[in-house]
């Protein structure tokens, strides 16, 4: 598995690349963007609009990871479509949380 989460001061950094107004909302696989940097696929089915695919988006990774919305935020990237998530908690304990959603 690609290493996708980047271990940080109380948490890890996770990056997204988000694709809203979908059919329904789910975590893909990985993908590497232009720069060759591993990002996380993701579909919502809110539409960008005032903030609503950004909190489908924390909904659906706090849903998969089974944490309280609150330990997720987002960093970087609030009006693109490749964001940089926080996530609180221990890095190794996230990323078998992570493994074990994307199955």
């Amino acid at each position: 598995m690609v290493h996708l989460l980047t271990p940080a001061q109380g948490g890890a950094l996770l990056t997204i690349r988000v694709t809203p107004k979908a059919s329904r909302a789910r975590l893909g696989a990985a993908a590497t963007v232009a720069a060759g940097r591993p990002v996380l696929k993701a579909w919502v089915t809110a539409p960008p609009a005032d903030g609503a695919a950004n909190r489908a988006l924390i909904e659906l990774v706090s849903g998969a990871l089974d944490l309280p919305k609150c330990d997720v935020e987002i960093r970087r990237g609030h009006s693109d479509r490749t964001k940089t998530l926080f996530i609180e908690g221990d890095a190794g304990e996230l990323a078998q949380r992570l493994k074990k959603a994307l199955g």
